[in-house]
């Protein structure tokens, strides 16, 4: 149940996005657009809800718990990113904006940059983190929480090695080519995230 509803949370994602940035763009409805975007969070409340559930009802955790927890800490980090990005992208096709600046490519701008995501990354981390640590608790001596744990690993694992490939381009920047500067293609002065219309 719990792998079906991380599908449906994810295709769910989606539609409401695209429902929403449509009737941003195409059909002129703001308000309906707003209402829209911010259902997104629900699907994340609906996984955890049900993920609880799931446990509370004498499910042994298993693999299926520890996706669903990554799964919530990714979205909370990077979905306001993600709606940010694509409503940039869909203002300029189908609401006439001028085109949304790129991410930087080169220099401290793309090190600063990649600092950031990063951050999300550890945000993200911490959240599914806690939420293991939470169900770990839950089921306590009762059940069998190795599943549980070796997520736990494989959330840091993941948030270690993405702090090396971030560090990587502090240690080792990117030049830009020649007649090209570093601050070419930059998302904004000083490597600023993109546009925020989404939740307006």
């Amino acid at each position: 149940m719990i792998v079906a509803l991380i599908i449906a949370c994810e295709v769910g994602f989606w539609v409401l996005l695209a429902l929403g940035l449509a009737a941003r763009y195409q059909l002129k409805w703001r308000r309906t657009s707003n209402v829209l975007l911010l259902c997104e969070p629900v699907l994340e409340l609906v996984l955890f809800v049900a993920t609880a559930v799931d446990l509370r009802n004498g499910a042994e955790p298993g693999w299926e718990h520890g996706v669903a927890a990554l799964y919530i800490g990714y979205t909370v980090a990077f979905g306001h990113y993600t709606i940010r990005w694509l409503d940039g992208h869909a203002a300029h096709r189908l609401g006439g904006a001028p085109p949304p600046p790129k991410p930087p490519r080169y220099g401290r701008a793309r090190a600063r940059h990649e600092a950031k995501l990063w951050l999300r990354a550890v945000f993200g981390g911490a959240v599914a983190l806690a939420l293991l640590q939470l169900a770990v608790w839950y089921v306590g001596d009762s059940g069998d929480v190795s599943s549980l744990r070796s997520f736990q690993w494989v959330a840091l694992r993941v948030i270690g090695i993405y702090g090396l490939i971030a560090l990587s381009y502090t240690v080792w920047p990117r030049k830009a080519p020649e007649g090209e500067t570093a601050g070419d293609r930059t998302a904004a002065p000083s490597g600023q995230e993109p546009r925020e219309e989404a939740r307006r």
